[in-house]
């Protein structure tokens, strides 16, 4: 057996694992590291579930980066406001802000209450209600429906009224426990400015659905 006939059988385990909705098991905050690296490697092989209209969206994470407590590329090191209050809840809630006029970012608040950082979750494995997927985002090729952190938000209909909503909780938007990540690889988050090399971003090896340039390790 090759390698990509083995990356295609457990590709097809992992969504077969998930096909049902009984499957699924809905994190419990206590589960969650308290920690914003540590959460961002263990969301790796979780899964974003989406309720919309009656249906199940869903999507295996495969590529997060963090932004921890003091972070000048972080959203929370300039205070709490009223724009990025979300990542001052308890760990486990979404913050959800839109960017460049056209796109909104998933986020998953990460520290204490009162205490702001958040990891954000750059790309997912579709896994559930891909036909909808590709209607959102306009597209049949299923690589490009939630590889990168704008593509997944689209796909998953995930905008500002999501924003704050406790994901370890009932509800439109949550997180499931999914299959163990593979390998994990490390480079320096997507786009910064700002401590621009801290290797701060965690991806699966080998998933062909995380995201960024080839140079930082896909």
């Amino acid at each position: 057996m090759n390698g990509r006939d083995s990356t295609t059988i457990t590709r097809s385990t992992v969504r077969s694992t998930v096909s049902a909705r009984a499957r699924l098991r809905r994190l419990r905050r206590s589960e969650l590291p308290s920690d914003t690296l540590a959460l961002a490697r263990w969301l790796v092989g979780k899964i974003v579930v989406r309720e919309l209209d009656s249906e199940r969206l869903s999507g295996r994470i495969v590529e997060t980066e963090a932004y921890p407590v003091g972070d000048p590329a972080g959203h929370a090191f300039i205070g709490e406001t009223r724009r990025n209050a979300s990542l001052f809840l308890e760990r486990g809630r979404a913050y959800v802000y839109f960017v460049y006029g056209t796109s909104y970012l998933f986020n998953v608040s990460s520290e204490r209450a009162g205490v702001g950082a958040g990891v954000l979750v750059r790309a997912l494995e579709p896994l559930a209600g891909l036909a909808r997927m590709r209607a959102l985002r306009a597209t049949e090729r299923e690589l490009d429906l939630t590889r990168g952190p704008g593509r997944l938000a689209q796909a998953l209909a995930i905008d500002l009224d999501e924003d704050g909503l406790d994901l370890c909780a009932a509800g439109p938007l949550w997180l499931a426990d999914g299959a163990r990540a593979g390998a994990l690889g490390t480079s320096v988050r997507i786009g910064l400015t700002r401590a621009a090399r801290r290797r701060l971003r965690f991806y699966e090896r080998g998933n062909p659905h995380v995201s960024g340039p080839r140079r930082l390790g896909r």
